[in-house]
């Protein structure tokens, strides 16, 4: 049958695929659209599967506050350019709210998830052969408060760092000043109290055994006791440094963020930076483009 271009219009505007596809997808379904809707999807999925090798190591992270629960997710794509996509945003928000709302356990639960009558991971497919590039929902985090706690927190350069802290005994603009910092400064734990021993354990032989072919080097060697001494105040040192409340307020360094906080307490945090600990694959532009202009001779 033929196809009308108000079909071929409608099917566009409802999935926005190309017009050319959409055309495609209505001869081949004899111009049911539901039919056709469908044969898009089945051929976004097909593409998504082509490109399960390429690395995603861009994107965005965001955060998702409702009532006494907040999210926080990473969602990464191959491109920066894709990142500015706003059909990629709202796809970033959706799972925010999403996971916020339903609180899953790990990005596996998360993925079965239902967004519109499918589960998530068909729902990202689906995006992915509109975008065009892999898209991928890295990793997730929730938190939850009680009533006399509050959130804070804190999207740096619309979504390259989020940040989330949970406050006790404090205000929100506090929290939010504490999330800020931690997106800016990274400390890996809240307190020394929450280091594990063998990252403790790990530390102090390093600095031990530094410490140790410092003083055979030195032509006045120090007594043990001494040594000891030296090394247990550079393991405190740098702790200090990577520990939320010991380290300098980004906003005032002459205290430290447990001196902003007085008798506040910070219960949670969480920090995503975008493509964080993914190698990211060096791309020879220049190459690529010969590539494909040979393959298209």
């Amino acid at each position: 049958m033929a196809v009308s271009a108000k079909l071929v219009k409608e099917l566009r505007d409802k999935t926005g695929a190309g017009m050319m596809d959409c055309k495609k997808a209505l001869d081949a379904t004899n111009g049911d659209l539901e039919a056709a809707f469908d044969w898009l999807r089945e051929k976004g999925i097909a593409k998504a599967a082509k490109k399960e090798g390429r690395i995603a190591a861009e994107g965005l992270t965001a955060f998702h506050i409702e009532g006494n629960t907040a999210a926080v997710v990473e969602v990464n794509s191959e491109t920066d350019f894709v990142a500015k996509n706003a059909e990629f945003q709202e796809l970033v928000k959706t799972i925010a709210n999403l996971v916020c709302e339903n609180k899953p356990a790990d990005v596996e639960a998360a993925l079965k998830l239902d967004v519109n009558g499918e589960d998530l991971e068909t729902y990202i497919k689906e995006k992915i052969g509109k975008i065009g590039e892999k898209l991928t929902l890295r990793r997730i985090a929730v938190v939850e408060k009680n009533d006399d706690e509050v959130f804070g927190a804190y999207s740096h350069m619309g979504g390259t760092v989020t940040a989330l802290v949970k406050v006790a005994g404090a205000t929100e603009e506090q929290a939010k000043d504490v999330a800020m910092h931690v997106a800016a400064q990274a400390p890996k734990y809240i307190t020394e109290e929450d280091i594990p021993a063998d990252v403790r354990e790990r530390e102090l032989t390093v600095l031990k055994t530094q410490a140790e072919e410092e003083n055979a080097k030195a032509k006045k060697p120090k007594p043990a006791n001494i040594l000891e001494k030296i090394i247990a105040g550079r393991l405190k040192k740098n702790f200090k440094e990577i520990c939320l409340v010991d380290q300098e307020f980004v906003k005032n360094p002459d205290q430290t963020v447990a001196q902003f906080l007085g008798k506040g307490t910070v219960g949670a945090m969480v920090r995503f930076k975008v493509g964080e600990g993914i190698e990211k694959k060096e791309e020879d532009f220049a190459a690529e483009v010969a590539a494909q202009m040979n393959a298209a001779k």
